[in-house]
């Protein structure tokens, strides 16, 4: 689901921006005014979380692969506009230092990751919970729903961004697919594997959470924010350890993602590389493409040291965005209490 550069034209990229500008505001100002100083360590791991879930692709039966994006799970737990926050700052490490997902299309993989995806599971969340007691089975049962709803309607949304591509520039300029091709791709890949892993995710976590801490599913409403969050919460990072020794699981699904595909790729699949994609694809060089060590990854090296060169990349990743999440929650709690004073 990560649409790389040149697949979107630039028209279409800054509509995205557009688009997520407003967003990214208001989940500042909501979370301002939830934030507390203990909280923060659940909004790093969160984005932490997201970002290492993203690593582990699955095969699809029609010869690609596809992965969970772990944002229905923070929506629920910590309310959809912290989701934003986290998801947008892994998507932007993804980006910037391992080439997943484009510098241009960063606003609608935002969009379509960090808006539609949280905000859907946890409205269908709500509804299904509804007001029920932590530990009732319709929390988990409103997690596994939400995580599967929310994530192929953010499928649907990409193959609509693709699809569109051809329509609003004439030609083969950047994405070839149409909406009749793009969508169905989309949405196979999500309605038959994606969309389970990430309701299954999604639900089991939330029914540990409900055993481990039920406090938890009170943080994302405000009204009862000052719910104890406790330093069992602290143990999920041997789990966090745990996912990044297992990284390397996401190299053994074969092919690549549908519409994530590099324009060599492309040329053999179309027997060309579409001008626009061709311009816009070689504008940003990530410093570990792929999640690859230089010297450690590429088609002739063992898969020993192309998983060695995948854990070093998670755990890089993982550094830099628990790292960025700390700086920025706390920045927000400090400006909320220089306003209160």
């Amino acid at each position: 689901m990560h649409i790389p550069d040149g697949y979107l034209g630039p028209a279409t990229c800054v509509v995205g921006y557009v688009v997520m500008l407003p967003f990214w505001a208001t989940a500042v100002k909501k979370v301002k005014e939830t934030l507390q100083t203990r909280l923060i360590p659940l909004m790093v791991i969160g984005a932490a979380f997201s970002f290492i879930l993203m690593m582990f692709n699955v095969p699809i039966p029609d010869g690609t692969t596809a992965h969970a994006v772990g944002s229905s799970l923070l929506a629920i737990v910590l309310g959809p506009w912290a989701a934003t926050i986290c998801v947008t700052i892994a998507l932007a490490i993804q980006a910037l230092l391992f080439g997943d997902g484009g510098i241009t299309a960063f606003g609608f993989n935002c969009f379509n990751m960090a808006v539609v995806l949280p905000f859907t599971a946890y409205w269908v969340y709500r509804l299904i919970a509804g007001n029920t007691e932590a530990t009732s089975y319709r929390r988990w049962i409103g997690g596994l729903a939400g995580g599967y709803v929310g994530i192929n309607l953010a499928a649907l949304a990409a193959g609509i961004e693709f699809g569109l591509q051809p329509a609003i520039y004439v030609g083969p300029v950047y994405a070839p697919y149409t909406i009749a091709q793009a969508v169905p791709a989309m949405l196979f890949a999500h309605l038959t594997v994606a969309g389970p892993v990430e309701a299954i995710v999604t639900a089991l976590a939330v029914r540990y959470f409900q055993v481990s801490d039920p406090s938890l599913f009170l943080i994302g409403m405000p009204s009862k924010a000052q719910a104890a969050v406790k330093e069992g919460f602290n143990k999920l990072w041997y789990v966090m350890i745990l996912l990044i020794v297992l990284t390397p699981i996401g190299l053994l699904a074969p092919g690549g993602a549908w519409g994530e595909w590099g324009t060599d790729e492309i040329r053999d699949k179309f027997g060309f590389i579409p001008k626009g994609m061709a311009a816009l694809s070689d504008r940003w060089h990530a410093l570990l493409p792929d999640y690859g060590i230089p010297g450690l990854g590429g088609e002739s090296a063992a898969f020993w040291q192309s998983a060695f060169g995948y854990i070093i990349s998670a755990a890089v990743g993982i550094a830099i965005i628990a790292g960025l999440t700390y700086l920025f929650s706390r920045l927000i709690a400090a400006r909320e209490a220089i306003d209160k004073s």
